[in-house]
This record gives C-alpha cells, sequence and structure tokens, in this order.
C-alpha cells in the first residue's frame, strides 16, 4: 500500500527533473493530466524517456530526437509498461507537462495538476498492470490532497484539443472508473464524470 510522504509517492522510483518550478500562489493540485509516451516512438523500457524528462537525451541516438534536443518538459510521474514508476517532480511543485492547456474555462493547466505519463501510444492500447498502478497513484493522490475528486481526471487531449490526442481512443476511462470506485470504495456514479472536461 503506498502513500505521498512529503509530495512523493513511497511506490515510486524518483528520478528528480529539473524542468520543473513553484506552483503560483494558493494552486494546490485539482486536476490529474493523463498523458501517454514513447521514445523512440513504439519502443518500450528504455531509459530515453528519464533521459528527456531530465534534459540528458542524446539526439544522434535516433531521428526522432533532434525535434526534443532542447525541449525541457517533466511530468510528475511515469507508469511503465511493467507498472514501475518513476517519479520526477515533487506533487506540490509545477512540472511542464500540459503547454498551452485550459480545463473548464481556467487556463495553464500546469499550475494546478498532476501531470501522469503513461508508457504507450495513443493508438495503441495498455497493460493491465498500468491500470492497476494508475488507480493506487490516483487514489493515493485523492487521500493526500483533498482538492483533488474523482471527477477531476482528464486526458491531455481534453485539455489541450488541438494539439494533443493523448492518451488516445484505446484509453479505457471506463475501466478506470471501475478500478477507482473499487479503490475509494465508493459507488461509481462518484466517479461517473471522470474524462468529461
Amino acid at each position: 500500500m503506498g502513500r505521498v510522504v512529503e509530495h512523493w509517492w513511497s511506490e515510486a522510483t524518483a528520478v528528480p527533473s529539473p524542468n520543473q518550478d513553484s506552483r503560483p500562489p494558493a494552486s494546490a493540485p485539482r486536476l490529474i493530466v493523463i498523458h501517454c509516451i514513447s521514445l523512440p516512438p513504439g519502443v518500450f523500457g528504455g531509459p530515453q524517456i528519464d533521459a528527456l524528462f531530465c534534459n540528458c537525451l542524446d539526439p544522434s541516438e535516433h531521428p526522432t530526437f533532434a525535434d526534443l534536443d532542447q525541449l525541457r518538459v517533466s511530468a510528475h510521474a511515469l507508469v511503465r509498461r511493467d507498472g514501475r514508476v518513476h517519479q520526477y517532480v515533487a506533487f506540490d511543485r509545477r512540472a511542464w507537462h500540459a503547454g498551452s492547456s485550459s480545463y473548464r474555462g481556467k487556463a495553464a493547466c500546469n499550475d494546478y495538476s498532476i501531470g501522469i505519463e503513461l508508457e504507450g501510444l495513443a493508438p495503441g492500447g495498455y497493460t493491465p498492470v498500468q491500470y492497476a498502478h494508475l488507480t493506487a497513484l490516483v487514489a493515493d493522490l485523492m487521500a493526500a490532497y483533498p482538492s483533488l475528486t474523482p471527477a477531476a481526471i482528464v486526458g491531455h487531449q481534453h485539455i489541450a484539443p488541438v494539439r494533443k490526442t493523448d492518451p488516445g481512443p484505446a484509453f479505457d476511462w471506463r475501466h478506470l472508473r471501475r478500478l477507482l470506485a473499487r479503490r475509494l470504495d465508493v459507488s461509481p456514479s462518484r466517479v461517473a464524470e471522470l474524462n468529461c472536461a
């Protein structure tokens, strides 16, 4: 059973990223944004995601990395295909994951959100163990931050629909709702709005 201790998840491996800063005053986390990533595209399990978020990615390693050379991005956490979780940014800090974005009329989602990457591709699917570990992390975040609610979980596609498509059509929101309701021991109707941006 995990828990959030001083804004770090006890079940995660810490891989601190320099790509983070302070949240604006009175900007407690109240939104969870789910993304997906694979580097190179369609390749799983390597060190390249950690390298990207820590500004150590070698642009000569793969043709698709050239465009990422000067990119300064991060997420709070990554859930790998095998369920292992890496955490890059403390949850009380601002990670640089959402870019130009808006949730229910409020812009700058990085200010008030927690970004979680799933290792995968938007057109592809995700593994059962990823859903299990994502659910555990989200439930522990809700326990640690009362400002988070089951309805406040969206995909990057919902807050930046013109630019982004992740986590994509293969992400099973219904399954996440069921798992989260079971984990939180609440009625599925309590999480019925999940992903409705």
